[in-house]
């Protein structure tokens, strides 16, 4: 799907169509490295460009991954990554696995942010204390960094309320695929947190739309988590960035807002977010 807009010129007269144009959009969050995209990752990367997505963060889920990451972002100018661990795999992770991310995120450009990196009580897969001390050394190395952090969090409320609250200002945040409560949206927006939507608001039983309504139109992002989450009319198969205009779409719809002022303003927030004006000047 590529957005396409009208242009804004005067149509050429009676039954004629304005011209249109193609919308950039910003998938924010996907899984690049994952083994689903082995066969065809350089097609589906050249896909979302085709589709319009102007620029892409493939998000990390431990070491080897950030590793992997970095190295595909490398290669490709529209991409970026993240270094990080996430909840589900920190009980496999030590110190020396910190250490080094700490050190790819300070030496290669192409990490753009912390993370993932949250609290997931729903799988339960690593001890809870252990995600929430993984949680808080992730948001202090950002600190140190000067990085955003990316933050999954399912079944946690609580404690991702406690964790952000403690957590340094200055460290932009941002809630992915956000499913949560309006508490702790109302939680994350007080502690300064971007917050993202992927493809389940596209789903018939999706009943967040008030969630997605309330969040401030600098704060919102687009993503789709792929290759999970694949949006109406693409559910049940694999995700790509390239879907990443029907979740902009779906956003437009809920918001009452068009859909080139979504577009605009996701891709205007993923860009501020991840600090890729930063970068592109140091180019």
């Amino acid at each position: 799907m590529v957005l396409r807009v009208a242009s804004g010129e005067r149509s050429a007269g009676p039954g004629r169509p304005r011209s249109v144009k193609a919308v950039a959009v910003f998938d924010s969050h996907c899984h690049l490295t994952d083994s689903r995209f082995d066969e065809d990752r350089a097609a589906v990367l050249d896909a979302a460009l085709d589709a319009g997505v102007a620029r892409m963060v493939t998000v990390a889920s431990n070491l080897e991954d950030a590793r992997a990451a970095a190295e595909l972002a490398a290669g490709h100018p529209a991409l970026w990554s993240t270094a990080g661990i996430h909840p589900h795999e920190v009980a496999e992770a030590g110190d020396a696995d910190l250490a080094a991310v700490r050190e790819l995120a300070a030496t290669r450009p192409e990490v753009v942010a912390i993370g993932e990196t949250g609290l997931d009580y729903f799988y339960d897969h690593s001890p809870r204390e252990l995600q929430r001390d993984w949680f808080e050394a992730h948001l202090g190395v950002a600190g140190d960094l000067d990085l955003p952090v990316v933050i999954h969090t399912r079944e946690a409320e609580d404690d991702t309320i406690a964790v952000l609250r403690n957590a340094p200002r200055t460290v932009r945040k941002v809630l992915h695929c956000f499913t949560g409560s309006m508490r702790l949206l109302e939680a994350g927006l007080e502690e300064g947190c971007y917050v993202s939507f992927a493809g389940i608001i596209t789903f018939s039983k999706f009943d967040g739309q008030d969630a997605v309504r309330a969040v401030p139109e600098g704060r919102l992002l687009a993503e789709t988590d792929a290759p999970y989450l694949a949006p109406v009319p693409r559910r049940g198969k694999r995700n790509e960035p390239a879907f990443v205009a029907h979740v902009v779409a779906a956003l437009a719809d809920i918001r009452g807002e068009s859909v080139q002022a979504v577009a605009e303003a996701t891709a205007e927030n993923a860009e501020r977010f991840y600090a890729l004006s930063e970068y592109a000047a140091n180019d």
